[in-house]
């Protein structure tokens, strides 16, 4: 229990670690004084600390962007990744240039400084405008693509009626051929049919060897091979054509006009959707007063601009600015007098007055006694000639008694 006993503070201890804090808080300040500025070192750590968020991000945003872009070569990934870490050692310069900007006595180091700051902002502009443009870039993705395929919509439904009107002149064309093919082979058929039958008779005779023979020989009529050619001929040409206009038909039932329409509203609906999602469509929208899918390329990428550039010039700046802002710059002794005193010109007079009064009175009390002949001492009640007063000032039309002057 005598641990939670409250103990009386050491009041010596206190004394000498408040003696100890004022004694620093003077030594910083002669020394403040002595090189003519003081930095905030506090605001100094916070712009430090913006940095460190603008290169982390900036490196990684360059990583991801080496990813994907790279396409899984390894040299070229690691390639990507040079550019990027120069351009961080370069960001890391800003707040030291910022603060000798505002130390430095040479106005030629000051405008290298400046300079350097110009050249170090350029270069962060330029990282955190690429991380802005890869926040917006999947959405615009998304935006484009959708445009694109209700263009092809709208493009396949303006053609539907061309389409139409072709597949039916197929569709009429492949009938009317297959149409004449069924008439050619009805024709072929029936002179075919119309042929007289196949002759036969018999041979008798005697070879050359003195033995005699007795044959069948039957005549076909000359005209059916070319009739059998001509029918075997239509019933291919029959089976092509045949399967043309069924996938003539079958290309024709495709075209639809309320399917046309149907497709236009199915992409302009995905259409709107991924520019409601797209924060740079919306703004684009609401400047100039449209719907969000009548904005054009060229206003959402003029906005596009602003919201990555102007953001990127502020991150580039803002870390500079705060550094700038923590040196406190006054004058040395050197450029001016420490106790800062200043005399007016009307109190002028009283001062040379009082000053020579007291010149004289040291002059009156610094001359030697004089000493008599007979060597007599000078009695102690003796008294000097009274002094005689100085002249009375000029009058003072102002009215105000002048300063540190009595009557």
């Amino acid at each position: 229990m005598n641990f939670f006993r409250r103990q009386p503070p050491n009041r010596d201890v206190q004394r000498e670690r408040r003696d100890w804090v004022l004694d620093q808080q003077r030594w910083k300040h002669e020394r403040d004084i002595e090189r003519g500025y003081r930095i905030k070192w506090g605001y100094v750590a916070i712009a430090y600390l913006v940095e460190f968020m603008v290169i982390g991000a900036s490196l990684w945003g360059a990583w991801l962007f080496a990813g994907y872009y790279s396409d899984g070569d390894e040299r070229a990934f690691y390639f990507m990744l040079l550019a990027p870490l120069v351009y961080a050692a370069v960001e890391l310069c800003r707040v030291p240039l910022g603060i000798l900007a505002r130390t430095q006595r040479s106005w030629f180091v000051k405008g290298l400084a400046i300079i350097g700051i110009i050249f170090a902002a350029g270069v962060t502009t330029k990282s955190v405008s690429q991380l802005g443009e890869m926040m917006f870039h999947p959405r615009l993705m998304d935006a484009a693509k959708a445009k694109t395929a209700l263009k092809d919509a709208q493009a396949d439904r303006d053609s539907i009626d061309t389409r139409i009107a072709a597949a039916n002149a197929r569709v009429e064309q492949y009938t009317n051929e297959l149409e004449q093919i069924e008439r050619r082979s009805a024709e072929n058929a029936s002179q075919l049919a119309g042929l007289p039958a196949q002759r036969c008779e018999r041979v008798t005779g005697t070879n050359s060897r003195g033995m005699r023979y007795s044959n069948l020989k039957c005549v076909t009529d000359p005209r059916t091979a070319t009739l059998n050619a001509a029918v075997a001929k239509a019933g291919t040409d029959r089976s092509a054509i045949v399967k043309e206009l069924e996938e003539a038909r079958k290309a024709r039932g495709l075209l639809d006009r309320g399917a046309a329409d149907r497709k236009v509203a199915d992409a302009e609906q995905a259409y709107r959707n991924a520019v409601n999602r797209s924060q740079l469509h919306s703004f684009t929208a609401m400047v100039y007063g449209v719907d969000p899918i009548e904005v054009s390329d060229a206003q959402v990428h003029a906005f596009l601009r602003i919201f990555v550039f102007v953001p990127a010039l502020c991150a580039a700046f803002a870390s500079t600015i705060l550094a700038l802002s923590a040196v406190s710059v006054r004058r040395t002794f050197m450029d001016e007098d420490d106790l800062g005193a200043a005399v007016n010109p009307e109190a002028t007079p009283y001062l040379l007055a009082s000053i020579a009064e007291g010149v004289r009175q040291e002059m009156a009390l610094a001359q030697p006694r004089p000493v008599t002949r007979d060597a007599s001492v000078i009695p102690l009640e003796r008294r000097t000639a009274p002094v005689v007063p100085p002249p009375p000032p000029p009058a003072n039309t102002s009215g105000n008694a002048p300063t540190g002057v009595t009557a």
